[in-house]
């Protein structure tokens, strides 16, 4: 084997042991967002949160899609997180809609 195939299946193998678990998970919350405060307010929060990558908002859809990395931070701690702040949240199910109150 030349050093080139070793150096590259060296990198491989240590690449896949570093390798992050980075999950999408989308929310509801109680009360509903109804402006850019209660936006700003969620992101705030949350991104202080360990494993928190992305937050994206949605008023018109009543979403907060959170990635972030399951090695440091489970989907059921992201949902208790927003109690400390106000908010209650459940997990949406896939192409499930929120009506707009």
């Amino acid at each position: 084997m030349t050093r080139t195939k070793a150096l590259f299946i060296a990198l491989a193998v240590s690449a896949a042991c570093f390798a992050k678990d980075i999950q999408k998970i989308v929310f509801t919350t109680t009360p509903q967002m109804h402006c850019e405060n209660c936006e700003k307010k969620i992101k705030n929060n949350l991104r202080f949160k360990k494993g928190v990558k992305k937050i994206e908002t949605n008023i018109e859809k009543q979403t907060v899609t959170v990635e972030y990395d399951a090695d440091k931070i489970t989907a059921e701690q992201l949902l208790k997180a927003f109690s400390k702040f106000g908010y209650k949240a459940r997990q949406l199910k896939e192409g499930e809609k929120v009506k707009k109150n």
